[in-house]
């Protein structure tokens, strides 16, 4: 089994991850989301979804904003509910790189967006990291929910930078995180 690269990109709410996975996926690169792992698993995963209607009644499951409403004011509440989804999450993402491995063309690189990844010790799972950051206004005005609450269990964009391979602040346009992107696929040795 031939393993891709393992690249992961991580910051925080609004910072332009997903559009930076995205520009990864234009140079056909493999990309999964996180997020999107954690939306099908409320959706779709029995025991994720009779875990949180029995720990937060019927019908939040299917409803992110009133999940999200009743678990980032309570640090128990979430940590239940992490315990509960990542352990999920990281399988499902070395599930997925363990068989692009297995195809008859491997890729050489695969990127994950793995929002969590310093504060879970994720970064051990991955060859290479990439920190997007933005001020916290311009995150306010892109994040689609409040900050408020949200962030301060999370690493500071400093140190994330600092344990990063590679750092962008995301405060311009999409053209610019897109040649950043290009960058770091050059930088990686893969052809765009």
């Amino acid at each position: 089994m031939a393993r891709p690269l393992a690249v992961a990109i991580t910051g925080g709410i609004g910072a332009g991850k997903s559009a930076a996975l995205e520009a990864f996926a234009r140079r056909g690169i493999p990309t999964l989301s996180s997020d999107e792992i954690v939306h099908r698993l409320l959706r779709a995963d029995d025991e994720v979804r009779t875990g949180v209607t029995e720990r937060f009644g019927p019908g939040v499951a299917d409803d992110r904003s009133k999940l999200g409403s009743l678990v980032f004011g309570d640090p128990e509440a979430l940590a239940w509910l992490e315990a509960l989804l990542h352990p999920r999450v990281v399988r499902e993402y070395v599930s997925w790189r363990e068989e692009l491995g297995r195809g008859a063309d491997p890729p050489r690189v695969v990127v994950v967006e793995v929002p969590l990844l310093y504060e879970t010790c994720g970064e051990a799972r991955f060859d290479r990291v990439v920190a997007i950051t933005a001020p916290r206004d311009v995150r306010a005005r892109r994040a689609k929910v409040s900050l408020d609450g949200r962030e301060e269990r999370l690493l500071s964009d400093d140190e994330k930078v600092r344990r990063a391979d590679f750092a962008y602040v995301n405060d311009g346009s999409l053209d610019a995180l897109d040649e950043f992107v290009g960058s770091v696929v050059a930088r990686l040795g893969v052809a765009a």
